[in-house]
């Protein structure tokens, strides 16, 4: 057996996904005591994604971009990159990344990778996700505030989201990025099933997918 890439590093048509549905999904365990009382257990450390981007495929040139999609993925066999609707930047929509927007990590002198994160909420119940899909060219970095060149002074790895230093920043630089992300995803069904007297209707066909961690 040969074993493939279980990632192709393409985008899922981005003028379908902004009007997908969905967003994270947590998995928590809750159990009720005799008391009334609960107790709530955390499974997942992070979110999982889900989207419907169903309900954007209103013509057939949209349906047909969207099989052809399907199927050089092989159906759910290889991942692909997603633009969230709602959380595709290292700040706020409306804004442009900056790259003071995320706080990376402190320098030790030593270290030159560091992971890409974005934070949520505020300390102390602040949450750190990982970022593993940036697009590349808008990665934005600063150290101490000031403005690092790309190529020159870091690169980073799209495929990973690890920032790579020439120079490993002094002990406790700190480290902050701006950046767009997509999401890793995946096709959910084996199928994608449409009735074209339905879909001449309104009826939409429903394109499921979910975020694939590796």
């Amino acid at each position: 057996m040969t074993l493939t890439p279980a990632f192709h590093d393409v985008r899922f048509p981005v003028d379908i996904s902004i009007g997908s549905s969905g967003g994270p999904e947590r998995n928590t365990e809750i159990v009720t005591l005799g008391s009334g009382n609960e107790q709530r257990n955390q499974l997942w450390s992070q979110s999982r994604r889900k989207f419907n981007a169903g309900y954007v495929v209103k013509g057939l040139d949209a349906l047909y971009e969207v099989v052809a999609f399907f199927e050089a993925r092989r159906g759910p066999l290889f991942g692909f990159r997603f633009r969230d609707p709602l959380d595709w930047k290292s700040c706020k929509p409306s804004q442009l990344p900056s790259p003071t927007d995320q706080y990376v990590s402190a320098g030790n002198g030593e270290e030159t990778s560091f992971q890409l994160f974005k934070s949520y909420g505020a300390d102390p119940d602040i949450h750190y996700r990982t970022i593993t899909k940036p697009v590349g060219e808008t990665v934005r970095v600063a150290v101490d505030g000031t403005q690092l060149v790309s190529g020159t002074d870091f690169s980073v790895d799209a495929s990973t989201g690890m920032l790579n230093f020439s120079v490993a920043p002094t002990s406790g630089a700190v480290i902050t990025a701006g950046f767009e992300f997509d999401v890793p995803v995946r096709f959910v069904s084996e199928q994608i099933a449409v009735n074209l007297a339905a879909f001449a209707a309104g009826d939409v066909p429903q394109i499921s997918l979910i975020e694939v961690r590796a």
